[in-house]
């Protein structure tokens, strides 16, 4: 065995390996397990552990046309694509800019370090405690609906985007702002055409975990669409369980036609967002 194979042997870190071995496992098997129930048929269902392990006798996709009807499911897909693409376009753009404004003067005027101390405060007041006012809040204001609710998720996500952005910052050096300002730039035009751009990462680490909550939400569609007849693919489901609480072959086909268009997204925008983890940890 040559020495570079003898060091490379050595240079393994095994626990660290097991530990991921591990992880992967833990991830594979209920994904494993949501994958053979969708696509056996009820009949083949059985209590034990070996049974609920073994392939299905024939794949069809009888589960998931029955599933889609069930739950109505373009009509559910539309409402939850309105209610991401519309949260996370304006989040992006809020929150980029509240970020910039905050993130840049929060070091040097303390007015702001306030104001950024208490909006990202927001993030440890949880959602029960604002349901029942937010309810009222929205049926007398007549914003019960779709709107309302993008209103509300661009605010509960408010917190943890500016905390990124504003810590994404620091890798971005003045000395961009202050050439464009010695050029004749305004900071709004500074924003649009220097920094906004550097924080495409960022942008995509926000619209991944903005679209996540969004798409997965279960509660803050229930109190404050309820009534409208609109349903998202979370609350769809929600019904569905109810009504075939027993038939776990539908149940687990519509949770993979729900995990689809999130995990085609996220795998687009995967480079991107390693690209911000990491520039937003090291300054």
């Amino acid at each position: 065995m040559s020495k570079e194979k003898i060091r490379a042997k050595e240079r393994v870190n095994w626990p660290i390996t097991i530990l991921l071995i591990l992880g992967c496992i833990t991830i594979f098997f209920p994904l494993y397990m949501t994958v053979m129930i969708a696509f056996k048929q009820p009949t083949e269902m059985t209590n034990d552990i070996a049974g609920a392990l073994a392939l299905p006798k024939s794949w069809s996709l009888s589960n998931f046309v029955e599933a889609m009807e069930v739950t109505d499911f373009w009509n559910s897909l539309g409402n939850s694509l309105l209610l991401t693409v519309a949260t996370v376009v304006l989040s992006i753009i809020i929150h980029g800019i509240a970020g910039y404004a905050i993130g840049r003067n929060k070091g040097e005027k303390k007015w702001y370090n306030i104001v950024y101390l208490y909006i990202v405060s927001g993030m440890f007041v949880p959602f029960a405690i604002l349901m029942m006012p937010l309810v009222k809040q929205t049926a007398q204001m007549g914003i019960a609906n779709r709107f309302g609710v993008i209103v509300l998720y661009t605010v509960f996500f408010f917190p943890m985007n500016l905390l990124l952005y504003s810590g994404y910052l620091k890798n971005i050096p003045m000395a961009l702002e202050e050439a464009a300002r010695v050029d004749g730039a305004t900071t709004w035009r500074t924003y649009w055409s220097i920094i906004f751009p550097i924080m495409k990462p960022m942008h995509a680490t926000v619209a991944v975990l903005t679209a996540m909550s969004t798409w997965n939400d279960v509660m803050t569609p229930l109190v404050i669409m309820s009534g409208t007849g609109k349903n998202t693919l979370p609350l769809a489901q929600l019904n569905f369980q109810t009504q075939f609480g027993t038939n776990y072959n539908l149940a687990f086909a519509s949770y993979l036609l729900a995990l689809l268009p999130i995990l085609i997204f996220y795998i687009i925008c995967q480079k991107q967002i390693l690209n911000g983890v990491v520039n937003g940890a090291v300054k």
